[in-house]
């Protein structure tokens, strides 16, 4: 079904709100045989007389009173649409839709955010939480801008990434349990343990640390929350690796120990290679750098 342009609409409403097609003619630059061929081509699409003559004035019929309303949303719905554009032109304001991991989320990006939105007052930042094989699918597939995640143990040729920290992993285990100093896989094998789940990139980095040494660790949980992991922990019931973004301070009946040898988890910031970086996205990304 065909619908009226904007420009037929236009001179509708200028029509009736100056009473007079040439007036409206006019306003809008047009001739008059102009604007009258586009309200006759508006009403035969609408098949409906739109326009009629009182006392010397053009005046909306019923079917023009039922469509006028309509018609001054649909401009302004218009002008809106340009304004929008411009104010995105011009660099106020823009959105960036980001994935990345909770523990991030909670501990990395609320400054991040904070830096971002004071260099870009006009910047709208969504973030959606995931695993990073997720993350990645999403931002592949064009669902998210950027996700900021552990680097993978293989990358898609279409995705590109920015190095911006290496996030050390440390043990948490409930205190006094082992000792002091740095624990060796075979020491936290043989603890209850509490690990993240499996099928996460920093769970295939910590089978790997313990794999390394020979150990096949047995976890007696797998929770999809490090924040319920820390609680476990602190609360006796087992030790766990985690990433040592996550364990800014102290946790209450826990103590944080190194491990032997060290491991560590690459966080990246990874875009499609196509991607057009705009203000919001250059924002974003040196706004992460700069927390790295």
């Amino acid at each position: 079904m065909d619908t009226p342009t904007l420009r037929q609409l236009r001179t509708f409403i200028a029509a009736i709100d100056l009473g007079s097609v040439t007036e409206a003619a006019r306003s809008l630059n047009l001739t008059q045989p102009a604007a009258s061929q586009q309200l006759r081509e508006m009403e035969r699409i609408l098949g409906a007389r739109l326009l009629d003559r009182a006392e010397g004035r053009v005046v909306p019929t019923a079917a023009g009173l039922a469509i006028l309303e309509p018609a001054r949303r649909a401009q302004a719905a218009a002008i809106e649409v340009t304004t929008a554009a411009l104010a995105c032109r011009s660099g106020d304001f823009g959105r960036v839709r980001l994935g990345t991991g909770a523990t991030a989320c909670i501990h990395l990006l609320p400054p991040v955010l904070e830096a971002a939105r004071r260099r870009m007052p006009g910047l709208e930042i969504l973030v959606v939480i995931g695993n990073t094989p997720e993350m990645l699918r999403r931002v592949e597939e064009g669902s998210l801008d950027a996700g900021l995640v552990t680097m993978p143990r293989s990358l898609s040729r279409s995705l590109a990434r920015i190095p911006l920290r290496r996030d050390g992993l440390v043990a948490l285990v409930p205190r006094g349990s082992l000792g002091e100093g740095p624990l060796t896989p075979s020491q936290l094998a043989g603890l209850p343990l509490i690990l993240y789940e499996a099928g996460g990139d920093t769970r295939g980095i910590v089978d790997a640390w313990f794999r390394k040494a020979g150990v096949a660790p047995k976890p007696i949980m797998e929770l999809g929350s490090v924040e319920a992991i820390k609680v476990l922990v602190g609360g006796g019931l087992g030790a766990s690796v985690l990433p040592g973004l996550a364990l800014p301070e102290d946790v209450p009946g826990a103590e944080r120990r190194p491990l032997r040898p060290a491991t560590s988890r690459e966080l990246v910031l990874v875009m499609r290679k196509e991607k057009v970086l705009d203000r919001g996205l250059r924002v974003m990304s040196e706004a992460l750098q700069d927390a790295g």
